[in-house]
C-alpha cells in the first residue's frame, strides 16, 4: 500500500490518479500478485475498458471522483444496453460488476480513493430457472424404456423400473432414493420413510404403480443382485448394484440417462421426475402446502416456484370455464 496516500486524504491539489491509471495498476496487481490466468485477465480488461469509457462519459477524470451512484448507473447501463453494446446477460453483467468492485476496493486500499464506493453495489441475481417438468405420457415412456433390451433373466430392468417409478411416484430426490433401506418401506401401509436434507425425515405415500414395481423388484430381482455381494453382511439398501452393494447416485443417474436415451427424451436430469411429480400434483388441484410436505421443503416459498410452471394450465382452465373469458 502507498502509506503516504493512505495516511493523507486526497485533496483538490492532489486529486489522485486518473481512472485509466487506476485500472492499469489494478490489472498489474491481478497479473503479478494474484496470478490470474490470461483468459480471466482479458475478460477483466474488456469489462474495465467499458467502465473506463462510461466514467469518462460521466466526466469522472480520477478514480477518487467516482461515486456509488456512478457504479450503480454503470450496472443499469449494462443490463439495459446502449448505443455501443446490446443488453448483457445477468452472468456477464455480474462478472463486470465483480471487476469494478475489485478495482474500487484496490483503489481504496492503495490510497487512490478516499473510500470504496462500489462495496455496497451488488451484482445482479441470475434469472431464476423454472424446474423442467415433462408430461405424463413422457414419464410413462421414460419408465417403459428403463431396462429395455436387457438379456432375459437380468434383474436390472426390474430394479431400474422400480427406481424410476419411485422417483416419480414419491417426488424423492435421487440421493433419497438410493439412501433407502428395506426397513424404510412401510408395512402394511403403502408409505416409505425418506431422509432428506439436513437429516430431516418425512413419510410419503407410495402410489399403486410404484408399489407394484417395488414389490416386483424386491421379490424377483433384488435377491439375485444381493447374491453377487462378497460381503459377510448383506447390504440393507433397497436398490443394489450388480455387485450387491448400494446403488450410488452416479449409478442411478446412469439408469435415468440410459432410459431417457432409449425413450428419445432430451434434457432429462435427476430432478426431472421430482419436478414432474410436483407439477402434476399442482395441475391436479393439490394444495401447495401438501406438495411442500411431500417434497420436504422447509418453506412453502420454495414449492411455489412450481406454481409458475402451471400458469399455462390455469389460463387453459380459465378460458374454458369462465363465462367472460371469451371476448
Amino acid at each position: 500500500m502507498d502509506r503516504d496516500r493512505a495516511d493523507h486524504p486526497l485533496t483538490d491539489r492532489d486529486p489522485g490518479p486518473g481512472v485509466a491509471a487506476a485500472v492499469s495498476r489494478y490489472l498489474d496487481h491481478l497479473s503479478v500478485e494474484r496470478g490470474l490466468s490470461d483468459h480471466t485477465l482479458q475478460a477483466y480488461r474488456r469489462d474495465l475498458a467499458r467502465y473506463q469509457a462510461a466514467m469518462a462519459a460521466r466526466g469522472r477524470a480520477t478514480i477518487a471522483q467516482v461515486t456509488a451512484g456512478d457504479v450503480a448507473g454503470f450496472l443499469a447501463g449494462l443490463r439495459d444496453g446502449g448505443e455501443n453494446h446490446a443488453p448483457l446477460a445477468a452472468s456477464s453483467a455480474a462478472r463486470a460488476v465483480a471487476a469494478v468492485r475489485g478495482l474500487h476496493a484496490f483503489a481504496a486500499a492503495e490510497g487512490m480513493a478516499g473510500s470504496d464506493v462500489a462495496g455496497q453495489v451488488r451484482p445482479p441475481a441470475p434469472p431464476r430457472r423454472l424446474p423442467r417438468a415433462i408430461g405424463v405420457a413422457e414419464v410413462e415412456r421414460l419408465i417403459a424404456a428403463a431396462g429395455a433390451g436387457e438379456e432375459p433373466g437380468d434383474p436390472r430392468p426390474l430394479r431400474d423400473r422400480a427406481l424410476l417409478e419411485l422417483l416419480y411416484g414419491t417426488g424423492a430426490r435421487i440421493s433419497e432414493a438410493v439412501g433407502l433401506d428395506v426397513d424404510d418401506l412401510g408395512e402394511p401401509a403403502p408409505v416409505l420413510r425418506l431422509s432428506g436434507k439436513g437429516g430431516k425425515q418425512r413419510i410419503v405415500p407410495v402410489g399403486r404403480y410404484a408399489r407394484e414395481a417395488i414389490d416386483a423388484y424386491l421379490v424377483r430381482a433384488r435377491p439375485t443382485l444381493a447374491a453377487g455381494s462378497r460381503r459377510a453382511r448383506p447390504s440393507p439398501a433397497v436398490f443394489l448394484n450388480a455387485r450387491g452393494g448400494r446403488l450410488t447416485r452416479q449409478g442411478a443417474w446412469g439408469i435415468l440417462r440410459a432410459a431417457a436415451e432409449r425413450a428419445g427424451l432430451a434434457g432429462i436430469s435427476p430432478h426431472t421426475l421430482r419436478h414432474s411429480f410436483a407439477t402434476h400434483l399442482l395441475d391436479g388441484g393439490a394444495d401447495v402446502r401438501v406438495v411442500q410436505e411431500l417434497l420436504g421443503h422447509a418453506s412453502v416459498t420454495t414449492t411455489q416456484v412450481y406454481t409458475l410452471v402451471t400458469v399455462d394450465k390455469l389460463r387453459e382452465v380459465y378460458a374454458a370455464a369462465h363465462p367472460r373469458a371469451r371476448g
